[in-house]
């Protein structure tokens, strides 16, 4: 009798170790299913994950991703016009999916972020200004968030160069204008009140933001808007009380600007030419004959040094030492302190000057002719 308990015992302990054995392993079956099938569903749909998560990390974020498939893949609205979305420098992926979610950007910021983890995308979001839209979808506006390239190009002017300096620049700057499409809209000028025949001299020195896909002619607005919010009425009012048009006023300004080295200096070298202006006498101006000659190959600059004697003879209206007054327009495009120095130059009794001998990039100024030969370099 007790054999007989004993050999049922031990029947119905082996049929429920088989139960268990028989679930455990369906369960590991359907474990090894789901970090099979699942990851390769995500990969299907996504693309490849970054090969650096674990067998864990991927068959959970691939689930994540086969969950709220619609929430990345279909826009929040299709109607929605771009707006400006801007990186933050060191900024954290975690708080880029927040700010684009919370400005309608994106349907779920969870699974924003974990597709950005899953692609690796999280640490290539780069700094800068994006044009983004509600109309896009997630996966579309996290590969806009990679473009090393940002849509905003910061672009320069110094103070002093021409237009073709400026066109020059463009080359190497990521903007998509060319040279000659830009210079052909600054030779365009513009009609009204105050007619110009170019806008050399009214491109603002200063830095500017530019999306990549800007035209020639927004380009030239925006350098010719800043200079008119920079001239003030008062500048204005003050060119207007020595006599100048705004023209005249930035064309003196242009050649203070070229002959000046020391920024102090600007109202002493104005007060030189002013003080010429009113006697009748040529500006005798260098800058004037070198922007006359232009670029040249043998010189390779806009702006040659030194100038012989032939090139002081050239026959041209800019050239400043055979023609009296003002050249046509300006000769560059001067920063904010020549357009001061013009409005408002020192009163001196200087007709004069030439550069100091000590390198320094200062002048030495002179009432005479005579007293001018006396400040020559030995």
């Amino acid at each position: 009798m007790k054999q007989a308990r004993r050999r049922q015992s031990r029947t119905c302990l082996t049929f429920v170790m088989t139960i268990l054995l028989g679930t455990i392993c369906l369960g590991g079956l359907a474990i090894l299913v789901g970090f099979g099938l699942i990851p390769q569903m995500a990969n299907d749909a996504f693309g490849a994950p970054v090969s650096t998560l674990s067998p864990f990390q991927r068959t959970y974020l691939s689930l994540q991703l086969l969950i709220h498939q619609d929430a990345l893949t279909l826009p929040v609205n299709p109607e929605a016009q771009p707006v400006q979305f801007l990186v933050k420098e060191g900024e954290t992926a975690n708080s880029v999916a927040t700010r684009l979610y919370d400005l309608g950007l994106i349907r779920d910021r969870e699974a924003f972020r974990a597709y950005l983890i899953y692609s690796g995308k999280d640490t290539r979001i780069r700094s800068g200004t994006y044009t983004l839209s509600a109309a896009m979808n997630a996966l579309e506006i996290a590969g806009k968030l990679q473009d090393p390239l940002s849509q905003e190009v910061v672009f320069n002017i110094l103070p002093g160069w021409r237009a073709e300096e400026i066109a020059a620049s463009l080359a190497t700057s990521g903007i998509n204008v060319n040279a000659e499409s830009f210079l052909e809209a600054v030779r365009q000028g513009k009609e009204g009140e105050e007619p110009l025949a170019s806008y050399e001299g009214f491109l603002f020195p200063g830095s500017y933001r530019f999306l990549r896909d800007v035209t020639a002619e927004e380009m030239v607005q925006a350098f010719y808007h800043e200079f008119e919010r920079s001239v003030t009425e008062d500048l204005r009012n003050a060119y207007a009380q020595r006599g100048l048009s705004l023209v005249e006023a930035v064309t003196l300004a242009s050649i203070v600007q070229r002959e000046a080295v020391v920024t102090e200096e600007q109202p002493l070298i104005a007060s030189v030419f002013y003080n010429r202006l009113q006697q009748n006498m040529k500006l005798d101006s260098d800058p004037t004959v070198q922007y006359a000659l232009g670029y040249g190959e043998a010189w390779g600059t806009w702006w040659k040094v030194p100038l012989t004697l032939n090139d002081l003879s050239v026959d041209s209206p800019y050239n400043t030492y055979l023609y009296p007054g003002l050249p046509p327009g300006p000769i560059c495009n001067p920063g904010l302190s020549a357009l001061q120095a013009v409005a408002y130059p020192a009163e001196t009794p200087y007709f004069y000057f030439r550069a100091a001998c000590d390198g320094s990039g200062r002048h030495l100024f002179a009432r005479t002719f005579e007293e001018h030969l006396q400040n020559a370099c030995p």
